[in-house]
């Protein structure tokens, strides 16, 4: 069969409906679908590495909860064997779904007029809130505050600080009131803003701002059934999550949900079996796969998507490094930087296949992040740089064996190191000119 016959790869897609109505390949983790709705809290927090799935998952969850959902995007789909759970749960929620991997901002300014835009936008969805009849005047005119825009400002949303902190409780009160039903929060890559506030120097700030909306969306927030929120790290509780109902925090330790973020090996088979390059699958390994999420052994699912859709233009394609394309891969430097001679000689073990055993801290705030070289191994393995081998220590569960996953990120190692080396270089070779 030739590619043009075959279905499409999804490179750099996201969007759940864009998938299954466009005929793009799709590894099915409808399955998740079940495990939530069988098992969640109030608040839920998946934390994964960045490109393994969490927005395309959070897509399929508002897709399938949704009311006025289209039941046929889940036509042939494992949860749609499960009537009974579909029949209670499928299209019956309003549900708002904000993303804020969007939320750069090089200043605190910026940054919360990306979050008023995100908000205001999401908003926008429920515009007929103006034409309800279960609205009266003055709620209306509430409604109005979510989504005004400055005109002279390039028609972005202004909100003032008590709208904006408000402004997901008082949406899902509008719409619990709308429609009689309480509502579903989707959260996607929530720690983003943290992390931008963070390097560029207003993480205060941002971290009370989203403290604030975080503790009116889902701590009194009564129009709320549940939320689910994803990100790369567990921002401390005292951070961010204060006064939260204990929010169910499934990790890349946790065996539940562990096949759902990331492809397994049987998914990558099936890829390259169906494009016909089923002889890849040894380098495919080799470069993409080691990751160790709970129980399951898993692929980056951005590099084998990206991977396969350049090898089928190209059959002598040698596997490159995508996943790492990604980001600056900063916090590698940064290891480097505050690295004595013992940890230098811990990296040269990483590299050279072996493991090293470390304590990790499942909290963290992004402000203590390079307080401690123990904290940034903490992050190194929470972000994908590293994955644990073997299983925990029985006494101390926190204990872990850390080695490199593959050769995509060994590689990632190698550069900034002789990057590192040369800067350090030439900063001797300036001392001894002066």
């Amino acid at each position: 069969m030739k590619r043009s016959e075959k279905m499409k790869l999804p490179v750099g897609i996201e969007n759940f409906e864009e998938i299954r109505r466009e005929g793009f390949y799709y590894v099915d983790k409808t399955g998740m679908i079940r495990e939530l709705l069988t098992s969640w809290g109030k608040v839920n927090l998946f934390t994964r590495p960045r490109r393994f799935g969490k927005s395309l998952n959070m897509s399929m969850l508002r897709s399938f909860l949704e009311l006025g959902c289209d039941r046929t995007l889940f036509d042939g789909l494992e949860i749609s064997r499960d009537k009974e759970l579909c029949d209670q749960y499928m299209g019956k929620f309003p549900v708002i779904s904000v993303s804020l991997k969007s939320v750069n901002g090089t200043d605190f300014r910026t940054a919360r007029s990306l979050i008023c835009s995100v908000i205001g936008n999401e908003a926008m969805r429920f515009y007929d809130l103006l034409d309800s009849r279960m609205l009266n005047s003055e709620e209306k005119t509430i409604y109005r505050q979510l989504i005004t825009a400055d005109t002279a400002d390039s028609g972005m949303f202004v909100m003032s600080d008590a709208a904006l902190m408000g402004s997901l409780r008082t949406l899902s009160a509008l719409l619990q009131k709308h429609y009689g039903q309480k509502v579903i929060i989707l959260i996607d890559e929530y720690d983003v803003p943290l992390a931008k506030a963070n390097e560029n120097g207003y993480y205060d700030e941002m971290i009370s701002l989203i403290r604030n909306i975080f503790e009116q969306a889902l701590k009194t927030n009564e129009s709320l059934y549940f939320a689910v929120l994803t990100g790369c790290l567990r921002v401390s509780k005292e951070s961010i999550f204060t006064g939260l109902n204990n929010p169910k925090v499934r990790s890349i330790l946790d065996v539940q949900f562990d096949e759902y973020f990331g492809f397994t090996d049987t998914e990558v088979k099936g890829i390259l079996e169906y494009y016909g390059i089923s002889d890849a699958y040894h380098d495919v390994r080799e470069w993409y796969d080691g990751y160790h999420f709970g129980s399951t052994d898993v692929y980056c699912p951005w590099d084998v998507i990206s991977y396969c859709d350049q090898k089928l233009s190209d059959p002598d394609l040698y596997p490159e490094s995508y996943w790492s394309n990604t980001s600056s891969n900063d916090i590698i430097r940064h290891l480097l930087e505050m690295a004595s001679a013992n940890t230098r000689n811990e990296i040269e073990k990483l590299i050279a296949g072996e493991f090293i055993t470390k304590e990790i801290r499942n909290e963290l705030t992004y402000k203590d992040i390079y307080s401690s070289i123990e904290n940034v191994w903490s992050v190194l393995f929470m972000t994908g740089y590293l994955t644990q081998c073997g299983m925990p220590d029985r006494k101390n569960r926190s204990l872990l064996n850390l080695m490199i996953p593959n050769e995509e990120i060994r590689n990632i190692f190698v550069t900034q190191i002789q990057g590192w080396m040369q800067k350090v270089g030439n900063t001797m070779t300036d001392h001894k000119e002066i």
